[in-house]
């Protein structure tokens, strides 16, 4: 044995020896004892010292040297003993991280160390150096202790240690461990009253001052314990009342100025620590603003900027002049919908039958008071329960509840009606012989308004130069471009993709669709105007502009519009080339921040004109031949307000839904009389979100009709400095269901037009209205072979007059036998649905796949259609889809919670699907699936949200031992297929918990009364994909159309699996099914993502970024974790399984 080894172990034994002796002498204590009692207290010191590998003996598992030193500190009286003693403590203590103070307080020093505090304060004269140590240790040992601000104000020790700090403001040496201890008691809001009542805010600043390089350190301290002590509303307002915050922003001014070199970085930021917690309370914000703080922080941060090291300075100085930005009234003379359609009957409770009772004279769009303060209490509860709320608590615990119940709600007689809809399980295709085959789809009557003329709107003035090798013969431009064209004077042509057409803003103003005469629009020479439009039929066979306009001629609609979209009727070509999910710039939201900080800080430049407004028709907007020109005034159109605040910015405020007084996100909108080259920033201010995919690359679409005439039709994404974030407008109460104090959201992006005096579309996502549905269904009747049987009946009819197409889709019978026909009849059915939510728009684009795949000639789509009946409701919301809603139907009310008990007046489509869905359960014909299309605003990729019992419990903490949890993994098929089939398909997003608050959705529903164990609901991405082969990517139709197919694949193969010839092939697939639960439940602290999940989906940004409006808490801006990589990956080969031409051929 080597020497070093044989010392450090008679080290070891040596201390255990004496520690043994202290232990003995504890046992029976005496006054001659007190002297052995230093000497071996010296020693063991001196042996820790000086062998740091013998304090591991000391703390070691089994070992009693902490409990015989603690016992030996809380026993004696004498001076040099205690020293000792606290003297080990710190050098056991200073090293070994928190397990050695976690044993320490689990054996009571905390307490041991406060009563020997208090006791020795009542020592005169006080010995500093007993009191340096006490303090440096319960500085270490504090804040691992939770109770450790509850037991020191029961002791007493907060007053002992402001005393101290009284009487040594100019000993540093003690003054700093008081500080630094006063800043772990001021941790507990009661202990932050009761030292501010005792003086302690006073004391800090006496000890804060303007620049100087001496005692920096003490004067961190000092900040950081004020911070501490301000976050107590009481002390804040105490402070403000006594003028501290002019004092705190003089200070920092000071540091800014004199800080040259930027080497008290730190000290800066803590100064503005505690103006931020100053400004939490509305006094502070006042002061604030009127001691000139927007503008000194402005001024500061501006000249920060150009040293990214300072980027701590300016994030905290943008979140307080944020915070203290005054709230704005949102520009609106009410909040509720710009139009208005009256109820049948108003519910008998909800927030329509509010938002009805609500009296005139209300003012629905500001409070009186912006803040919902409430008094600080002094209590003395430590445990603050708020906020700690799991979000298990949505999670269903009730069995009962859980388990699927079919119970007959309805009698069998009355749901006999929905016969007609499921003639094909009762047809003998008999009596048709030779041509049983011809069953012709039914198509929507085409019933015209003679006084609601159509037309397409354009901008007034002439488009620039075509391009060149544009041919212009084929226009005949009429005398006035101010006044529309008639129909019987115009016709429409086609040039093929890729040939140059005319300038169409040069040829006509307005497009006239009725036919109706107004001789003093005629042309005077009597011929005929060409509007030549891209022949884009080879790539979109089921678009046709004239069909479109006869389809939109009989759309009903609230503000009964009379114009169309250009990307609606010219049509969307898919591009070919990927679009990359944008990367987002560092400090574009500071930079945004700081624009709008400048319309306070500078009106004078503030233009504030209005340019368009819904709520004020009949007035004309003064037009200055400068500013842009707006429309939303078509289908799915939805722009209330702009307004112009500079030359080239203009603020955005989007229309509330119908009968609602919120629900802002979905924008489709037209503008006009741009100026080629120039940055255009838009805000749209009134969004309601905390989080959105704008600030994780998703762009907004634009729609160039320069482009569309010059042969690109396409919807493309587009904008620069992208972000999203909580402005300065005030949220009432009233729209945020009582709650006070909150913002609206800002997302705003920037955009260079191309081309002058171009008309331009934005939106929100790719749009898809109800008049297309019609015209692609329609297109797709005409496809119908004889091979596939095809209907279209209508559902019902909507609140607003429109017709709810159900399609059923199927394979013919090989022939009129009676075997034939019975496997006919007995095909599975397949339900599915889609666009409940108007403003989910990619549900109908998957939709569009889906349909195309089921009428296509694919060998594989005939295989599906023989596999199963499909029953479809492309759109169970064609009201909202119309009127440019993003979530209600012209109830008011989200369609998808209307399932349990639905109201045939005021939910017609959801009343008669339940009921058609009722009527198949009650004749044994409950669907295989049921799938609802929806889209998701805050996560990537395609997934699937389905109903499991086992997996909901296993989420959380029931004792589920004695419920029979046996259930059929079949849920889990389908995602898993489409996981393998699909590129943009994510299992692991998938959630097959059933929340409390989803109950009444279809999935939940359909799942629980009907019985269809594969009840689902697709989730589709508006932004893009962060796996697979689009990783990286933003999605777009042909991927969506694409998922729509690959969804129809995905059934195929699950026939395999449900089918009862194949079932005991497939078993080893379930069991691998169950293994992936088994395995994935006992993976730790691993949970299976839920529908309520959305706060927090992505990761965080170089730059902080303040989404939340719910509290006042902030990130560190320090913090700088990796930005996400969303870089986009080379352009993917287009080797899927189907192509859009294969399935129409």
């Amino acid at each position: 044995m080597n020497k070093p080894k044989m010392a450090m172990e008679k080290c070891a034994s040596r201390v255990l020896m004496l520690l043994s002796q202290l232990d003995r002498l504890n046992e029976e204590p005496k006054v001659s004892d007190t002297d052995a009692i230093r000497q071996i207290t010296g020693k063991i010191l001196h042996i820790l010292q000086t062998q740091e590998k013998t304090r591991k003996e000391m703390v070691s598992k089994g070992s009693s040297g902490m409990e015989v030193i603690l016992s030996s500190l809380e026993n004696t009286r004498d001076l040099q003993t205690t020293l000792n003693i606290l003297n080990i403590l710190n050098e056991l203590l200073t090293v070994g991280g928190g397990r050695r103070i976690g044993a320490f307080v689990s054996k009571g020093g905390t307490a041991i160390l406060l009563q020997l505090l208090v006791s020795s304060s009542k020592d005169l004269p006080m010995n500093e150096e007993l009191m340096l140590h006490i303090h440096s240790l319960l500085v270490k040992v504090g804040p691992k202790d939770r109770k450790f601000c509850v037991k020191a104000r029961l002791n007493g020790a907060l007053n002992v240690t402001i005393n101290l700090v009284k009487r040594n403001l100019q000993n540093c040496k003690m003054l700093l461990p008081c500080l630094q201890l006063l800043r772990v008691y001021a941790g507990n809001m009661v202990n932050a009253v009761s030292l501010g009542k005792s003086g302690a805010l006073d004391l800090m600043f006496e000890i804060i001052g303007p620049y100087s390089k001496k005692s920096t350190t003490l004067l961190k301290v000092a900040l950081d314990t004020l911070a501490s002590l301000l976050k107590s509303k009481m002390n804040a307002r105490r402070t403000v009342d006594r003028g501290y915050l002019h004092t705190l922003l003089a200070i920092y001014q000071d540091w800014h100025r004199n800080d040259i070199r930027h080497c008290h970085l730190i000290i800066r930021k803590s100064i503005l620590g505690c103006i931020k917690n100053l400004t939490a309370i509305k006094l502070g914000r006042k002061a604030f603003v009127d001691a000139n703080g927007m503008r000194i922080l402005y001024n500061t941060s501006t000249e920060c900027l150009p040293v990214r090291t300072l980027d701590p300075l300016v994030n905290v100085s943008s979140l307080i002049m944020r915070k203290c930005f005054p709230k704005n009234r949102l520009p609106l003379p009410t909040i509720k919908s710009a139009y208005q359609h009256p109820l049948p009957h108003i519910p008998a409770g909800g927030p329509v039958a509010q938002l009805y009772s609500q009296p005139p004279e209300v003012d629905d769009v500001v409070d009186e008071s912006d803040e919902n303060e409430t008094t600080e209490i002094d209590t003395e509860n430590e445990e603050d329960e708020t906020g700690n709320k799991s979000q298990n608590d949505d999670i269903e615990t009730d069995i009962n509840k859980l388990r699927p119940k079919q119970m007959q709600t309805r009698p069998f007689d009355e749901l006999r009606v929905y016969e007609h809809f499921c003639v094909e399980f009762t047809e003998d295709f008999k009596s048709q012989d030779n041509d049983f085959k011809s069953c012709k789809a039914v198509i929507f009557p085409s019933s015209v308004d003679s006084h609601c003329p159509i037309v397409i709107p354009t901008t007034l003035t002439p488009v620039g130069s075509p391009k060149r090798g544009q041919r212009l013969e084929n226009v005949q431009p009429h005398k006035s471009t101010e006044s529309p064209m008639e129909l019987g004077s115009i016709s429409i042509s086609k040039t093929p993709e890729g040939k140059s057409g005319p300038d169409l803003a040069s040829s006509l103003s307005r497009l006239v669709l009725d036919g109706g005469s107004d001789d003093g629009h005629q042309e005077e020479s009597g011929e005929q105007a060409v509007l030549e439009v891209p022949d884009t039929a080879a790539v979109l066979p089921l678009h046709d502009p004239d069909l479109y306009l006869e389809m939109m001629m009989c759309t009903h609609s609230v503000p009964a519009y009379t114009e169309v979209a250009y990307p609606d009727y010219f049509g969307h070509v898919a591009l070919h080339l990927r679009e990359p999910i944008l990367e987002r710039v560092y400090g574009v939201q500071r930079t945004k921040i700081f624009q709008d900080i400048e319309r306070l800080i500078h009106p004078i430049d503030i233009l504030d004109e209005v340019v368009y407004d819904l709520d004020n028709q009949s007035s004309p907007i003064v037009e200055n031949g400068e500013s842009l020109k707006f429309n939303s005034k078509f289908e799915s159109g939805n722009l209330r307000k702009a307004i112009q605040v500079r030359k080239f910015e203009y603020d955005l405020i989007l229309n509330s839904d119908i009968n609602s007084n919120h629900y802002h996100q979905w924008f489709y909108f037209e503008v006009g009389n741009m100026r080629p080259g120039v940055r255009y920033r838009f805000n749209i201010i009134n969004c309601e979100k905390s989080n959105s995919q704008f600030n994780y690359g998703m762009q907004v679409l634009m729609y160039s009709v320069q482009e569309a005439i010059r042969g690109s039709p396409h919807w493309v994404r587009t904008g620069s400095d992208i972000c999203y974030y909580k402005n300065h407008f005030s949220r009432s109460s009233i729209a945020a269901g009582g709650q006070k104090g909150k913002s609206y959201f800002t997302m705003t992006f920037t955009v260079t037009f191309q081309h002058k005096d171009d008309v331009c579309y934005f939106a929100y996502h790719y749009p898809y209205t109800f008049s297309t549905l019609k015209m692609h269904l329609r297109k797709l009747s005409d496809l119908r072979t004889a091979q596939i049987y095809y209907r279209e009946d209508e559902l019902c009819q909507t609140l607003g007059g429109n017709s709810c197409p159900l399609l059923t889709i199927t394979a013919m019978p090989e022939s009129s036998s009676n075997d034939h026909i019975s496997q006919f009849r007995s095909r599975p059915v397949v339900f599915l649905s889609a666009r409940v939510h108007p403003g989910e728009t990619n549900a109908s684009w998957v939709m569009k796949g889906t349909l195309e795949f089921l009428m296509s000639c694919r060998s594989e789509a005939q295989s599906l259609r023989e596999s199963y009946i499909f029953k479809i409701i492309p759109m169970l919301n064609p009201d909202g889809v119309i009127n440019g809603s993003h979530r209600c139907s012209l109830s008011g009310e989200d369609l998808n919670r209307q399932w349990q008990s639905p109201n045939a007046d005021l939910h017609p489509t959801i009343y008669h699907a339940k009921s058609l869905l009722q009527y198949l359960r009650a004749t044994r014909r409950t669907p295989l699936v049921f799938c609802d299309y929806h889209g998701h605003s805050r996560k990537k990729n395609v997934f699937m949200y389905g109903c499991s019992i086992k997996e909901t419990v296993w989420q959380t903490n029931v004792n589920n031992s004695s419920c029979d949890l046996q259930e059929d993994l079949g849920y889990r098929t389908l995602p898993k297929l489409l996981s393998q089939i699909a590129p943009v398909f994510s299992l692991s997003s998938c959630s097959f918990v059933v929340e409390r608050s989803k109950e009444a959705t279809a999935r939940v529903v359909v799942w629980r009364e009907i019985g269809v164990q594969r009840s689902y609901t697709m989730e589709s991405t508006l932004c893009g994909c962060d796996q697979g082969k689009y990783k990286g990517l933003q999605i777009g139709t042909q991927e969506l159309e694409e998922m729509g197919a690959q969804f129809c694949l995905g059934l195929l193969r699950l026939r395999h699996f449900t089918s009862p010839i194949e079932h005991h092939k497939h078993n080893s697939h379930l069991l691998d099914v169950e293994n992936d639960l088994i395995e994935r439940r006992n993976i730790p602290n691993i949970t299976s993502p839920t529908t309520y999940v959305l706060e927090e989906d992505e990761p965080a940004f170089l730059e902080e970024v303040d989404y939340s409006a719910e509290s006042n808490d902030e990130n560190d801006p320090d913090l700088e974790p990796d930005l996400q990589d969303n870089r986009a990956l080379p352009d993917p080969s287009s080797d899927s399984e189907f192509s859009h031409q294969d399935c129409l051929t």
